[in-house]
C-alpha cells in the first residue's frame, strides 16, 4: 500500500479502537452509582443523536471535503472524551453532564461515519479498493475485540477517568492522522441546491438503487437478529451448554470467524460481489439456529464461526460495492441510510430479546430470527441488479 493508504488505515484503526473503549469505560464508571437506569440514560444519550443526525450528516459528507469533516468529527469526540475523563476524575459521577458529553460523542459519530466512507472512496481507488476495505474491516474487528479488554484493564487499574482521557487522546491522534491525508479535490459540479433539497435528493437517489434498498432491509434483519443473539446466546449457554465458559468459547469462535472472513474478502476471486454479499449474510442464520436448538458447544462454536465469517466476508464487499456503484456526489447521503438502519436495528433486537424470551422461551426468537435472516438475505438474489455482472450493471448518473 502507498503511504497515504497506510495513513488512512492507521487513522481509522485509532478511531475504531477509541470507539471500542467507550462502552466498557462508561459501564465500569457507572457501576459505582448502583443504578442501571443511569447507565441506560448515558448510553441512550449517545444513541439518540446518532440516529437523528445521520441523514443530516450524509448531506454534510456530500457538501464538504470528507477529510475536513472526519477531522472535525474526531476532534469533537476527542473533546467529549477528554471532558468525560475530567468529569470522572473530579469527584462523584454527575449524570446530566455525563449524558451531555455522551450526546456530543454521538453527534461526532453521526457526522464522522458517512464522511469516513466517502474519504475511503476518495483515497482508495481502482481494483485495490476491496483489499483496503478488507484491511480496514480486519483492523476494526481487532479493535472491537481488544477495546473492551483494554478499557476494563485501564478502568480497574488506574480508573475510568484515565481510560476516558486515553480515549480522547486516541481520537485526537486519529484526527491528526486523517486530517493530514492528501485527497484529490472533487470536480466542480456548479451551484449546489439548498440543504433541504439535497436531503430530499439523497432519499430520491437512494430509491434509484433497488440493489441497495433490498440489501439494506436484509441487513437490518440480521442486525436485529444479532441483537437477539447477543442477549439470549449467553443465557442459553449458561442454562443448557455448560455455563459461562461455553459462551466464551462460542463468542471467541465468532470473533475468529469475523477476522478470517474479513481477511479473505480481499483475496477471493469474487465476480458478482452482491451475490456473495447475500449468501454470506444469510450464513448468519447458522449461528442463530445452532444456539436456538442448543446444539453441543463444538457445533455451536463452528456455526458461529461460519456465521460471523459470513459477516466478515460481507462487510468489505458491501462497502466496496456502495463506493463503486453510488455516484461520488451522493455517497454520503445514500450511505447514511445504510448506517441508520444498522444503528437502529441492533439496539431494537437487544431491547426486544428479553420480552420475547419471557413470552416464548429463549429458543423460539432465535429460531424465528434464523428463518428471517436466511429468507430476507437470499431473497435479495431476486433483484436483477444484484445478479448482474459488474461489467454489465446499469449506470447510475447523479441527478
Amino acid at each position: 500500500m502507498t503511504p497515504t493508504l497506510w495513513r488512512l488505515l492507521a487513522g481509522r484503526t485509532f478511531a475504531a479502537f477509541a470507539t471500542a473503549l467507550i462502552p466498557t469505560t462508561l459501564t465500569l464508571a457507572l457501576l459505582r452509582t448502583g443504578s442501571a437506569g443511569d447507565l441506560g440514560l448515558v448510553l441512550a444519550a449517545e444513541m439518540v443523536p446518532m440516529l437523528l443526525l445521520l441523514p443530516v450528516a450524509g448531506v454534510v459528507a456530500d457538501r464538504f471535503p470528507a477529510r475536513r469533516v472526519v477531522l472535525a468529527a474526531d476532534l469533537v469526540r476527542a473533546a467529549a472524551q477528554l471532558g468525560t475523563g475530567a468529569l470522572l476524575l473530579s469527584g462523584p459521577v454527575r449524570i446530566p453532564e455525563l449524558a451531555a458529553l455522551s450526546a456530543l460523542t454521538g453527534a461526532g459519530v453521526a457526522f464522522g461515519t458517512p464522511s469516513a466512507r466517502t474519504l475511503v472512496a476518495a483515497v482508495a481507488t481502482g481494483p485495490g479498493r476491496l483489499r483496503v476495505n478488507s484491511r480496514l474491516m480486519v483492523a476494526q474487528g481487532l479493535a472491537t475485540v481488544a477495546g473492551p479488554a483494554a478499557a476494563g484493564a485501564l478502568a480497574l487499574s488506574v480508573g475510568a477517568g484515565w481510560a476516558s482521557l486515553l480515549t480522547g487522546a486516541l481520537f485526537a491522534v486519529s484526527a491528526l492522522t486523517l486530517g493530514g491525508l492528501r485527497v484529490p479535490a472533487p470536480r466542480a459540479t456548479g451551484p449546489r441546491p439548498g440543504f433541504g433539497a439535497e436531503l430530499r435528493g439523497g432519499w430520491a437517489q437512494t430509491r434509484r438503487h433497488p440493489w441497495f434498498l433490498a440489501n439494506v432491509m436484509a441487513h437490518g434483519v440480521w442486525h436485529l437478529a444479532a441483537g437477539l443473539l447477543l442477549t439470549l446466546g449467553p443465557v442459553i449457554a449458561v442454562e443448557s451448554l455448560g455455563g459461562e465458559g461455553a459462551w466464551v468459547v462460542v463468542a471467541q469462535a465468532g470473533t475468529a470467524g469475523l477476522l478470517v472472513g474479513a481477511w479473505a474478502a480481499g483475496r477471493l476471486p469474487v465476480r458478482r460481489p452482491l451475490v456473495w454479499v447475500a449468501v454470506a449474510s444469510a450464513a448468519f442464520a447458522l449461528s442463530l439456529a445452532a444456539l436456538g436448538l442448543r446444539l453441543p458447544v463444538p457445533v455451536s462454536a463452528a456455526a458461529y464461526f461460519l456465521g460471523m465469517g459470513g459477516v466478515g466476508l460481507m462487510s468489505p464487499l458491501w462497502e466496496t460495492e456502495i463506493q463503486r456503484r453510488v455516484p461520488a456526489g451522493a455517497l454520503g447521503r445514500v450511505g447514511s441510510f445504510d448506517t441508520l438502519i444498522s444503528f437502529a436495528a441492533r439496539p431494537l433486537g437487544l431491547v426486544a430479546a428479553a420480552p420475547l424470551a419471557a413470552l416464548t422461551g429463549t429458543a423460539v426468537p432465535l429460531l424465528a430470527a434464523a428463518v428471517l435472516v436466511a429468507v430476507a438475505n437470499l431473497a435479495v438474489l431476486l433483484v436483477a441488479d444484484v445478479r448482474a455482472h459488474p461489467e454489465r450493471e446499469p449506470s447510475y448518473a447523479l441527478r
